[in-house]
């Protein structure tokens, strides 16, 4: 009576198709006659809308993730300020959390899979919209002193003072109100993608998650979304991959200038071809896109339970008790019950009182305590996520002086596996403990301890600055004539080129081969690339030759320890994500559950995935020492003090992870206050016999249960 009453509420669905799905709700053995009928093709399958579906978010995420991927060199191309970065990331949010509260007020009236083909079309766009810059840009100039030749490039930067005027004027002759306006329009582009980009992935996840569960069969609907996750987890890892290996390709592999280029990948001028992955992503995301438009509006409900599942099932339900089921796999009349929230009272208000009726909802959710204070520790956690995700590879190439591709393949083949890893082994402790929610909130709060234990070490591990020529160590100073000002007086080097070279037996880092005092260079050719070697340098002992680029860093073999450290504690917060998510559920009234996961996923956008980028970033600018100019305004920063770096960075990661620590001891705290206010409540209204049942072990783990 339960399901066939649902499927009533569907006006617009025939009449034949209505009979079928009564029919076969949850009958294996019945088949409808009509039934045959309703499957003219394969795509009245939910299994294979399983499978799209996957790898249709596989590929969103990728395009998603591939930007924070490839953050510092987006900044190095087009000159961009760690704050301004930080921001340009966080921009996908803005879209879509401007439309994602409407998602429960639409549900099931829109045809969902289309409007997911739709949202995945318009991801596919703003990919390739993000590439624009690149194509409308000129070649990348690694020296500013000569656009054209490349011998020319490295005599301007050599101690010549006879050319020290005409270097000087093609910098400044690039100032023109042209170019700055060409500057803010690729910006304004790389932002309108985002914005674009979060709009996009509005429909995507809701809308396939309520697919799946209308369709299919009760007992496999938690096995598909199971599925699902796995699957697309894996897209956040797999494009730090992809980033990984489009770095190591050069920027304009598409109009290499004639004779190559004498860069290697550790020159800290070396800018890969970032653009090349969002083609790829977009691409894929495209071909994802294409079954949407064939699935139907509604399809069969799934006849039978898969032979697999079915097995398992028989296998468990001798050891576990009915009451004691999973929330996901409960009875068809349950599920059917559960739905009757907002989310089905939704699609019977206008917009007009659906807007009216949610700020009540909202503040009557907030005014949970469990509710907010569990929320306020997922902020905290997010924030340390986010931060993370957009700014650990420019930290690890700058602390350790890695290459961009090789920060990119460590994260993704650490960090993110990990942090699954975490997620899974959360949500098993959860299940086969069946915790309750005291457990699970002691559960959560040890991990966030011991996440924020191991983020103590990450203090101590990395490199200190070293001395680079002219340039001071603490941020803010102006820069001074340097630690050897009398070798390089004959030089008029120009104070905006940066080409630097290393004195290695010294580990002094001059900014271009001027200020070394050279006058003279050479070109060596290696196995798989050519080095540029600069000689008769004043300001070196010896003369040279000294190689160009910066020096390599005393202590980059501390770069896997941390990164074994960082993935440990991502482990760590990824187990207190289902038990926190369990504590939200079993916290809000009935009917509001749906909108408080919603609620909860808006708040999670607007207080840590929006502002954290920009605060990691700004917390970043502080620690330059040394900042790029562009048309006399300040562009991206060339040196960072290290110290001070990996103390603002760890620091502010450890200030997040503090706040979640807190807010998950006063969720113990008040379920604690709750029970022993529940006992006495207890014990003053009932027998002397009733009392000893609840001072007992089981009568406190059914309670538990129970709650």
């Amino acid at each position: 009576v339960g399901p066939s009453g649902s499927e009533g509420e569907r006006p617009q669905m025939p009449d034949k198709e209505t009979k079928a799905m009564v029919g076969t709700e949850d009958t294996p053995g019945k088949a409808s006659p009509g039934s045959q009928d309703l499957r003219p093709s394969v795509f009245h399958s939910i299994k294979l809308f399983v499978l799209c579906h996957s790898l249709l978010q596989l590929a969103q995420l990728m395009i998603s993730g591939y930007l924070k991927s490839s953050i510092s060199t987006v900044e190095k191309r087009f000159g961009l300020s760690s704050q301004t970065s930080g921001l340009l990331a966080a921009f996908n949010e803005v879209g879509n959390t401007a439309l994602i509260v409407f998602v429960s007020y639409f549900g099931s009236r829109v045809h969902r899979p289309r409007l997911i083909g739709c949202g995945a079309v318009l991801v596919a766009l703003a990919g390739l919209l993000m590439t624009l810059p690149h194509f409308i840009s000129e070649p990348y100039r690694y020296d500013h002193t000569s656009p054209g030749d490349m011998p020319e490039d490295f005599k301007g930067s050599l101690c010549l003072p006879t050319t020290s005027a005409p270097t000087l004027a093609p910098s400044n002759s690039s100032c023109s109100s042209y170019t700055e306006v060409r500057h803010v329009t690729v910006v304004g582009i790389m932002f309108m993608a985002q914005t674009l980009l979060g709009v996009g992935t509005v429909p995507i996840q809701p809308f396939g998650i309520s697919y799946i569960d209308d369709f299919a069969h009760n007992r496999n609907s938690p096995l598909y979304l199971g599925i699902l996750f796995a699957v697309t987890t894996m897209g956040p890892g797999m494009a730090y991959g992809l980033g990984g290996l489009m770095l190591r390709l050069y920027v304009d592999i598409d109009r290499m200038p004639e004779g190559g280029i004498n860069l290697t990948r550790k020159d800290p001028r070396w800018v890969g071809a970032w653009w090349l992955g969002f083609l790829i992503s977009a691409g894929l995301v495209a071909l994802a896109a294409i079954p949407y438009f064939f699935f139907p509006r509604e399809m069969p409900k799934e006849k039978h339970e898969l032979h697999f599942r079915r097995k398992v099932s028989a296998l468990t339900v001798s050891s576990v008790n009915k009451d004691k089921e999973p929330p996901s796999e409960k009875s068809p009349g349950e599920s059917t019950e559960k739905q009757n929230g907002l989310a089905q009272i939704a699609p019977d208000l206008t917009v007009i009182q659906f807007i009216r009726v949610f700020p009540r909802v909202l503040l009557r959710t907030l005014r949970h305590p469990i509710f907010l204070l569990v929320v306020l520790s997922q902020v905290c956690l997010s924030s340390t996520v986010a931060g993370m995700a957009v700014f650990l590879p420019k930290f690890l190439e700058r602390q350790f002086s890695v290459t961009a591709s090789y920060a990119n393949l460590l994260i993704g083949s650490c960090t993110f596996p990990s942090a699954i890893v975490g997620i899974v082994v959360g949500g098993v402790l959860v299940k086969r403990l069946r915790l309750g929610p005291m457990r699970s909130s002691f559960l959560c709060l040890l991990g966030a301890l011991f996440c924020l234990l191991l983020g103590l070490p990450l203090f101590f591990m990395g490199c200190p600055t070293h001395q680079i020529a002219g340039i001071p160590r603490q941020p803010g100073a102006q820069p001074g004539p340097g630690l050897f000002p009398d070798c390089m007086e004959p030089c008029s080097c120009p104070s905006d080129d940066f080409n630097p070279v290393c004195d290695s037996s010294a580990h002094v880092e001059y900014i271009t081969p001027c200020h070394a005092g050279c006058t003279g260079w050479v070109v060596r050719e290696a196995q798989d690339e050519s080095q540029v070697f600069y000689t008769n340098c004043s300001c070196v002992i010896g003369g040279g030759p000294v190689p160009a680029g910066s020096c390599n860093s005393a202590c980059s073999h501390l770069v896997l320890p941390f990164m074994l450290l960082v993935s440990l504690g991502a482990a760590l917060a990824g187990a207190t994500h289902t038990p926190s998510f369990m504590l939200i559920i079993r916290g809000v009234k009935k009917e509001d559950k749906t909108l408080a996961v919603g609620i909860q996923f808006m708040l999670l956008r607007v207080l840590a995935w929006m502002p954290s980028p920009v605060i990691h970033g700004s917390a970043i600018d502080t620690t330059c020492v040394h900042w790029a100019q562009r048309c006399g305004h300040r562009a991206v920063c060339r040196y960072y003090d290290h110290d001070l770096l990996r103390n603002r960075f760890i620091g502010l990661q450890f200030f997040f992870k503090t706040g979640s620590l807190v807010c998950f001891a006063l969720v113990l705290a008040i379920l604690r206050q709750q029970n022993k206010e529940a006992k006495t409540k207890g014990t003053i209204c009932s027998s002397s016999l009733e009392q000893q049942l609840l001072a007992s072990g089981p009568a406190k783990k059914t309670e538990d249960s129970r709650v």
